[in-house]
């Protein structure tokens, strides 16, 4: 049943409301806490009880971090870190080109740094190297050092880790392995196939930090003491943001506690990264998503691919403003390039229809460094899987991106195994392929019959979830800082969105190309701002703009806007329906 029966809203969704069962939860979590009710809505939604609520909304590393000896290998891959940094051999680290690569690399360049030692960094070049571990880069790396460490990456580069003869080689990594591991001295993966899948969810950055914390208790029976692992945590926290981890268990704390070390801004990446995109607030989980995380990624997607990496391991302010500059336009860059691959491949995957269980596109010459991106935007969009690929010569090189509850990665490794795919991999969210040019309507006809049976054919496309109604009188600073606490908001845990029903529009403008400013309130009471990114891109625009006196149901996220020196609070405005 639809909510407040809006079967079709000025976008075209269907709303839909918290079930019966959620609501009666929220409902008596509120008599039985006396927090406000929009908070226990969300902290129903989460299946938090009463007496699990505090322990909630203040997620700590001491009650979350999980042993790290819960994972294989991870006491080996300490021990020969320790090994080498002791004895000063040479070691590199090849880190993958994304955030969670980047993340991952600086987390141990930082570390060994701290105990005065020095670590090669090399991450592959996307266009001309790919994904991964290849064997030319080993090979070389192997003949001039005694350990090299492969973080983000590797747990499927069976013949590239081969060649590192004379060098021992360990991958911290994430994405989901085969039925074999390959010749490394250790692999710690909680999605190896021998893992029990409890440390699923973790990123690689995260991954890295186990290590470390391994690392540091061998060290404290040694009677000696490491580096301060939590001044590290802002690296992990923008990592499993970047990344799309879910937001659950220990991530929750990882972000939450990253955020806090971020505010101090000791690490001068960050720091320049906050100062080019001119944050004047506290960083948020969304200023990780997307602010830093699209520039951290900016020059693996077109410019140069270890910038990211060199941006937040630095130590040097001068430097990692210069290049945090020099990402901020390759930024641009890539916004302009993606917009041309997202014009077309939205077209295209319409052609084949939005309601299938896979919605693709390919296109001859797109660029390699966008189609993940593009994917994201298909997938927002249609709420279905979506692979973009990018054709050139006899092959395609494509992403894809996942909904809840489809795992896309499984699904492209099997593909891989009936040789339907060159290359693949990746994790549930998110995976990377290669695929013969004469081979990808099969391929991409397979992977949506396998989708299919996952039930991404039965997913609403056009439904909006919101958490309750609120008027806005009680939209307040205050409450917005409440409900915070329930974050931070990302994946597999949205940010809440609310209803503010029968509202009477006060002032509507448009600003810029296609936003809508707007001023609402009930009639009687304060009136509440909003923003519409977007709004002339749909009806939504221009119904609120010509609203004719109309009263409107208005759904959105709140958010705190500060102009001025002044906060307040708006409704970041995504749909309305008629009243």
């Amino acid at each position: 049943m639809s909510f407040l029966g809006i079967e079709a809203s000025l976008t075209g969704r269907r709303w839909i409301g918290p079930a019966p069962d959620q609501q009666r939860k929220a409902e008596a979590l509120e008599q039985q806490t006396g927090l406000a009710a929009a908070l226990c809505q969300i902290l129903a939604k989460r299946d938090v009880d009463a007496a699990d609520v505090d322990a909630f909304l203040s997620p700590t590393l001491k009650d979350l971090l999980p042993d790290p000896r819960s994972m294989k290998d991870v006491e080996k891959a300490a021990k020969r870190l320790l090994d080498a940094a002791n004895s000063s051999q040479k070691i590199a680290i090849f880190a993958d080109y994304d955030v969670d690569g980047g993340s991952s690399a600086a987390l141990l360049v930082d570390w060994l740094r701290q105990l005065g030692q020095r670590a090669t960094l090399y991450v592959p070049d996307r266009i001309s190297e790919g994904y991964g571990p290849n064997i030319p880069a080993m090979t070389k790396l192997a003949s001039s050092h005694d350990l090299i460490i492969c973080v983000d990456c590797g747990t499927l580069s069976h013949e590239a880790i081969a060649a590192a003869s004379g060098a021992d080689v360990l991958v911290l990594d994430h994405h989901l392995g085969g039925e074999t591991l390959p010749p490394a001295l250790a692999v710690v993966n909680p999605n190896r196939q021998d893992e029990t899948g409890d440390l699923a969810h973790l990123c690689a950055a995260a991954v890295v930090f186990l290590v470390l914390v391994e690392a540091g208790r061998q060290m404290r029976e040694a009677g000696k003491r490491g580096p301060d692992l939590m001044a590290m945590l802002d690296l992990v926290a923008l990592a499993t943001v970047a990344d799309v981890a879910p937001l659950l268990g220990v991530n929750r704390a990882f972000v939450r506690q990253g955020l806090r070390v971020m505010t101090r801004r000791e690490r001068p990446g960050l720091a320049a990264l906050a100062d080019v995109t001119k944050l004047d607030k506290a960083p948020s989980s969304q200023t990780l998503g997307f602010m830093f995380g699209p520039r951290v990624n900016a020059g693996g997607r077109i410019g140069k691919s270890d910038l990211g990496a060199r941006l937040l391991s630095t130590h040097d302010s001068a430097e990692a403003l210069s290049i945090a500059q020099k990402l901020d336009e390759l930024n641009a860059e890539r916004r302009a390039v993606e917009d041309q691959v997202r014009l077309s491949a939205q077209e295209q995957a319409e052609e084949r229809g939005f309601d299938a269980p896979l919605v693709w596109a390919a296109g001859e010459g797109w660029h390699p460094g966008v189609v993940g991106i593009v994917a994201s935007r298909l997938k927002e969009s249609t709420n279905r899987p979506a692979i973009v690929i990018g054709l050139e010569g006899d092959e395609g090189k494509g992403s894809g991106r996942s909904v809840s509850g489809i795992d896309l990665g499984a699904q492209i490794h099997r593909l891989v195994q009936e040789g339907l795919l060159l290359k693949g991999g990746g994790h549930k969210m998110a995976a990377g392929l290669t695929v013969a040019r004469d081979k990808l309507e099969q391929a991409m006809a397979r992977l949506s019959e396998l989708l299919a049976k996952q039930g991404a054919s039965e997913l609403g496309a056009a439904d909006l979830k919101l958490d309750g109604i609120l008027m806005p009188a009680a939209a307040s600073v205050e409450m917005i800082d409440q409900l915070e606490n329930a974050g931070p908001f990302g994946a597999s845990a949205p940010a809440p969105r609310f209803v503010f029903p029968d509202m009477q529009i006060n002032f509507a403008k448009k600003v810029g190309a296609n936003h809508l400013k707007i001023s609402f309130s009930d009639g009687t009471g304060p009136r509440l701002d909003g923003i519409a990114f977007g709004a002339f891109d749909t009806e939504l625009g221009p119904n609120l703009q010509n609203h004719n006196g109309q009263r409107f149901h208005l759904a959105g996220k709140l958010d705190l806007n500060t102009w001025g020196g002044r906060t307040s609070a708006q409704l970041r405005l995504e749909d309305a329906a008629k009243a």
